[in-house]
């Protein structure tokens, strides 16, 4: 196999070729000659014109070759003697050439210059000759210095001088000019030839561009013949005139026929065609082609716009009885036009049936997207009066009957209703206004709606007897105003009944039955929604009942602070934030604010069972490092139990702050677990944030230690502890909000812990806070030194007796002589078993609180004594249970160097009872 077929060897006979012959060379003659013939003789128009402007164009070629040719033969010695005259003036008249034939050596300051002009202007030579004739400059070096014979007596009088030769080149044509010094004297002269051939060649390059412009125009007038030929051939298609008639007469008759009316106008607005269905859309006479448009009793509008011949898309306009639809295109370069007219009866009823639909739809789609954006059952009902007015209604009120107001469920045995929304176009509508208690007689149409579940439609109020007797006074004045008809339908959710909605018409038409479908639709999203709020807002109220339940109702009377608080539940629910303040003996005071993270039920009952573990830890007077170490250990545990029975709801995220104040030294102890720090107003306005060192949240230590800090408060001054709700906001950084909370509290300077606490609120939160916030401000005082008394007891059971006496004495400077007994006798027992159990230092302090005096025997041991019952034959183990009895309260307390028994007795008891009985009782 070849390359490209078959290998055929040399001897191998080639099979001949299948097909018809090959034509004969007298065949193929007689083919060109036809070809060429039809050539010379086109029978098409585009052929003839093509053949005619072939031979202008090559008549005008002709002419323009003949023309240059001519005018290039009498200019050629115009244009040399024009040139090489030029030059030599250039060249005389330059700066310096004067002054060079005047040199020593004028050869060689002009040779170089000639010959540069030479080539630069295309001239065959430059020479430079003395006033005597001897050349300076020649392109022969050979011919410098030569005598000239030639006469130059013109140029030197100063006329050039120009001489036309035959040179060995051709014709050439020579100028002289003379060249003159400052005054006036001929220096030398400058010859310039330049031979006529060079200026005929520039001549003759103009000959190409003459026959390319030729080609071109002929291939352009090929190209038009082409173009108009295939133009014609596609608006014939190919046609005769046969076919053409049949074409028109077929045309003509679907003009007719079709179903839209078409006219034909020319420029000045006269019928040219009109077929039958415009005939009978416009009711135009038979004789209406060649009438002008405006003449034929058409609208006003219709007959201008036909007449205008303005372009227009779908135009209305009515013709008798018939809406149109017209359509109107320019056409022709006359300015004529086509319009076309469509019959828009039915469709346009159509369209407004859809538009009125479609107006529902969205009404729907934007009741579903505006109602129920918040779960508050006012503004719920609010939202869809905003909705209905006034795309549905003019008016629209909502009644609610009083349950679901408060957020319980709806019972059903009262129609009695409280109107809480209203919305309308204006304002005087002289229907009953928000917050009025409604009754509805049994004839009313709304009481109808409420008892059947459907909506009622009233479609003229003032026939509506039902409606009008419920109170004729005020329907007359609703029907004086011009509301005409109304809508009532019953909102319900769950198969209750929570209200009822009505939508009232005074500008738009009446309602109609197709309204009740839109405004039953209406009312069962709202009443899906007001249900929701609802049952939000009894979750709500439960959880935040249950949240102050768990939170203090008051503080008591302490003479150690002045205390005020506050607690705002976040609008998104309950929370987990708490505060307390906890009296520990010996007039101390223990402050605490927690945050369990989360809101809800959950929230809201694990902050109760923290804070009354931190009532029972401090009951134990345990110091706050210890404090919020067991709570620690008990939030680790309530997250481990939450676990193992599978709730997700642990604790894991409580925060505490726990401070104990001593109004008697002002000293104050403060421990926190992943809570924000306090804030300390001095009493001379300054506000700090004392630094408290940060332990984990609770649960989360893991058994690591808590640090504490030590404060030292002078008298009046302002300890603010918070929850991070009152400082931490969305969009706002903590460092923001801890400034504002300094500018709050230095502006609220000497105001009452209470009115700081109100300002500090006003000044910090908006009007729906994200998250609880629980704010507790407490006033520092100090005890009068005169209220306190201390002593040092020796290690010697003989002391007891003199430290009793000088505690009576005291006893009776304070006026409290009807507790000495009672203080003789708890002192005795208590400092008695520090000297026999206890070590020392021992010390003994008598506070006079209020209603209550306070006895402490400290010693340095860490043992504690216990109360027991002794038996009748027991000689001990009655003192603490003395103690215990004589005494309001008793415990102990432990210090970093030991322990304190402490007794409070309460200074209204009326003395000592009577002791015999105590010491006589069934033990």
């Amino acid at each position: 196999m070849g390359r490209y077929g078959p290998t055929v060897r040399r001897g191998d006979r080639v099979p001949p070729k299948a097909g018809p012959p090959e034509p004969g060379p007298e065949a193929r003659d007689r083919s060109v000659g036809r070809r060429v013939r039809s050539l010379l003789k086109p029978r098409s128009v585009a052929g003839q014109v093509f053949l005619l402007q072939l031979v202008v164009v090559l008549l005008l070629i002709a002419t323009a070759v003949v023309v240059l040719v001519l005018q290039d033969s009498s200019r050629a010695i115009q244009e040399a003697g024009d040139r090489s005259l030029v030059a030599a003036e250039s060249f005389a008249n330059a700066p310096g050439t004067a002054e060079a034939m005047q040199s020593d050596d004028p050869t060689a300051a002009l040779q170089p210059h000639a010959e540069a002009v030479r080539k630069k202007t295309g001239v065959d030579y430059v020479v430079a000759l003395s006033p005597y004739g001897f050349r300076w400059t020649h392109p022969d070096p050979d011919q410098i210095g030569k005598h000239v014979s030639t006469s130059y007596g013109q140029a030197l009088e100063g006329e050039p001088h120009q001489t036309t030769f035959d040179s060995s080149l051709g014709k050439a044509v020579d100028s002289t000019v003379a060249v003159f010094d400052d005054k006036g004297d001929a220096v030398g002269l400058v010859t310039v030839g330049v031979t006529v051939d060079k200026v005929t060649g520039v001549v003759e390059d103009q000959l190409p561009v003459i026959f390319a412009a030729g080609g071109v125009a002929l291939l352009l007038a090929a190209g038009g013949s082409a173009l108009v030929s295939a133009r014609l051939r596609r608006q014939t298609r190919g046609l005769g005139p046969v076919e053409m008639t049949r074409m028109y007469e077929h045309n003509d008759a679907v003009l007719h026929a079709v179903r839209e009316g078409v006219i034909i106008l020319d420029g000045d607005g006269r019928l040219l065609l009109v077929n039958d269905e415009a005939r009978r859309l416009l009711a135009l006479p038979p004789e209406a082609e060649g009438s002008a448009v405006t003449g034929l009793g058409l609208s006003p509008a219709l007959a201008g716009l036909l007449g205008s011949g303005r372009a227009a898309t779908d135009k209305v306009f009515l013709a008798g009885d018939v809406l149109l639809a017209v359509n109107v295109r320019p056409v022709g370069a006359r300015g004529g036009s086509v319009a076309t007219l469509r019959d828009t009866t039915e469709l346009r009823a159509l369209a407004g049936r859809a538009d009125v639909a479609g107006g529902r739809l969205q009404l729907l789609y934007e009741a579903s997207t505006r109602i129920g954006t918040t779960l508050d059952v006012k503004r719920t009902a609010e939202e869809l009066t905003e909705v209905a007015v006034p795309r549905f209604a003019d008016f629209a009120t909502i009644e609610l009957v009083e349950p679901v107001l408060r957020g319980g469920e709806p019972t059903g045995t009262s129609t009695d209703m409280y109107r809480i929304a209203s919305e309308g176009i204006r304002d005087d509508v002289p229907l009953y206004p928000v917050g009025r208690r409604m009754h509805y007689a049994p004839g009313n149409p709304v009481a109808i709606g409420m008892a059947t579940g459907r909506p009622v439609l009233v479609a003229r109020l003032a026939l509506a007897d039902g409606w009008r007797v419920q109170n004729p006074e005020r329907a007359q004045k609703v029907i004086d105003y011009g509301i005409h008809s109304m809508i009532s339908v019953p909102l319900r959710a769950r198969g209750q009944l929570l209200g009822v909605v009505e939508f009232w018409r005074s500008e738009q038409d009446a309602f109609e039955s197709d309204d009740l479908s839109p405004a039953e639709e209406l009312a069962a999203r709202a009443a899906v929604c007001i249900d929701n709020a609802r049952r939000y807002t009894r979750e709500h109220t439960t959880a935040v009942t249950l949240q102050r339940s768990l939170l203090p109702a008051v503080f008591p009377e302490l003479s150690a602070l002045e205390v005020g608080h506050r607690y705002l539940p976040a609008q998104a629910g309950v929370g987990g934030d708490w505060y307390d303040v906890i009296p520990l003996p010996g007039a101390r005071v223990a402050l605490v604010v927690g945050d369990v993270v989360g809101h809800g039920l959950h929230a809201a009952a694990t902050m109760g069972r923290l804070r009354t573990a931190v009532h029972n830890f401090a009951a134990l007077d345990l110091p706050p490092d210890e404090l919020l170490g067991h709570l620690d250990d008990l939030v680790a545990r309530i997250d481990q139990d939450a676990e193992a029975e599978g709730d997700t709801e642990a604790v894991t995220g409580a925060t505490c702050l726990y401070a104990v104040y001593d109004p008697v030294s002002g000293r104050c102890v403060l421990g926190r677990a992943g809570h924000p720090g306090p804030a300390l107003v001095s009493p001379d306005g300054s506000v700090t944030f004392p630094d408290i060192p940060v332990s984990p949240p609770l649960g989360v230590g893991g058994g690591m230690p808590v640090e504490t800090a030590e404060l030292r408060l002078a008298a009046d001054s302002r300890l603010v502890l918070y929850t991070d709700g009152l400082v931490e906001a969305r969009g706002r950084d903590i460092d923001i909000g801890l400034g504002m909370l300094r500018e709050a509290l230095a502006q609220a300077d000497g105001t009452t812990p209470d009115d700081t606490c109100r300002a500090v609120l006003d000044a910090m939160l908006g009007t729906r806070q994200s998250d609880d916030v629980a704010l507790l401000v407490a006033r520092t005082r100090l005890l009068d030194p005169d209220q306190v008394e201390e002593w040092e007891v020796p290690d010697d059971p003989a002391a007891v007796a003199r430290i009793r006496a000088e505690a009576t004495r005291r006893l009776e400077a304070w006026g409290l002589d009807q507790a000495a007994f009672t203080t003789e006798l708890i002192l005795s027992e208590l400092v008695t078993n520090a000297i026999r159990y206890g070590a020392t230092p021992i010390r003994l302090r008598l506070l006079r609180d209020r209603d209550s005096l306070i006895c402490e025997v400290g010693d340095g041991t860490s043992t504690s004594p216990h109360l027991r019952r002794a038996a009748f034959t027991d000689e001990g183990g009655r003192g603490l249970f003395l103690v215990a009895r004589m005494s309001r309260r008793w415990g102990t307390r432990y210090t970093d160097r030991g322990k304190i028994i402490w007794a409070e007795q309460a200074l209204d008891a009326g003395g000592a009872g009577d002791l015999g009985s105590l010491l006589m009782a069934d033990l």
